[in-house]
């Protein structure tokens, strides 16, 4: 494993799991929503007698509070849901000097929002719950695999924790580590596939793999054994722009992204970083937000890294400018 370095959290989020989890498979887990969430809530107020806003580019619904404030944003086909809350800050200290802050608590809602699902019972029912959350979003989640993050153990089953990207060869590190090499167990899919796990991948994601584990094994997303189209996330980076669920926010024409006025933390990112071998995107990982130098990060899992970062460690982790990840960015979704 990697030497251990500090993550630091301005509100602290070292629980498991903060969403009630709907796992689309054949088999049983451990109850990761059962450990104990940091008193540190998302920290949002629900009074009631909310407005709602219209915006386009994506099309989305904000939910405005009794004074105002923005409470939420729901985007159209997504189930991807930004709340406010309070504010805190990432930083990775080993391999960068710049931190993340934000107010974003990203959490997945039941169903993907349609305009006027405000209406719905869901809604009502969800959004309060939601907001009033203790435990860990999206974001706080994929830091619990980075560069010394501690254990998170359930009933014997280790569900966060340090991650490599994947065993070392000859050729360096191998790719093909998915969630469940990780975990060390094997897996159902509801498309009929079943994996086991390779003992030699244990505690192991690759840059897909890493999405997998964060949105569909913690965050609850449903997972396909595939790279077909499906009611989940395909396995391949390619395959989850292509294919995989979501509202398409930067279209891939093919060439490097510039726009990213559609972003917000928690998309899913897409690079072609082998653009000797064609168009395709071979790379995705995580936007985190804006640096504190103002520049785009984003959170991968990486060969260079061996694991998850938001550092700098074999290209700065940035899709603006001009290093090997902005060059290389192609297009982003939200699921």
């Amino acid at each position: 494993m990697r030497k251990a370095v500090r993550i630091g959290v301005l509100a602290a989020v070292i629980g498991v799991s903060g969403t009630a989890a709907v796992y689309v498979a054949t088999q049983d887990r451990p109850d990761i929503t059962a450990i104990s969430a940091s008193p540190a809530a998302s920290g949002a107020a629900v009074t009631g007698g909310y407005t709602y806003d219209r915006l386009d580019h994506p099309a989305r619904t904000i939910v405005r509070d009794a004074a105002g404030a923005q409470l939420a944003s729901f985007t159209d086909g997504s189930r991807t849901v930004m709340l406010t809350g309070r504010s805190r800050t990432f930083t990775e200290p080993k391999f960068t000097t710049a931190g993340v802050t934000t107010t974003a608590w990203i959490r997945l809602a039941p169903q993907a929002w349609q305009a006027g699902a405000e209406k719905e019972k869901w809604f009502a029912d969800w959004l309060p719950k939601a907001a009033a959350d203790t435990g860990p979003d999206v974001l706080a989640m994929a830091l619990q695999y980075t560069d010394g993050a501690a254990d998170q153990v359930v009933k014997k089953l280790r569900v966060a924790g340090d991650a490599s990207f994947g065993p070392d060869s000859a050729e360096g590190r191998l790719e093909k580590s998915d969630f469940y090499d990780y975990l060390g167990i094997g897996w159902d899919f509801p498309d009929g596939v079943h994996e086991a796990a390779e003992p030699r991948r244990a505690r192991s994601l690759d840059c897909s793999g890493f999405v997998r584990m964060v949105y569909g094994y913690r965050a609850g997303y449903p997972l396909l054994g595939t790279n077909k189209k499906g009611p989940g996330l395909p396995r391949r980076a390619w395959a989850l722009a292509e294919l995989g669920p979501g509202t398409t926010l930067i279209p891939d024409e093919k060439k490097q992204a510039t726009d990213f006025s559609a972003l917000q933390p928690g998309d899913l990112l897409f690079f072609n970083l082998e653009p000797q071998l064609g168009p395709q995107v071979s790379h995705t990982g995580i936007y985190l937000g804006i640096d504190g130098d103002g520049h785009h990060r984003v959170l991968s899992s990486r060969k260079v890294a061996n694991g998850p970062t938001f550092g700098d460690a074999g290209g700065v982790s940035l899709i603006d400018g001009s290093g090997t990840y902005a060059k290389a960015f192609r297009t982003a979704k939200r699921l």
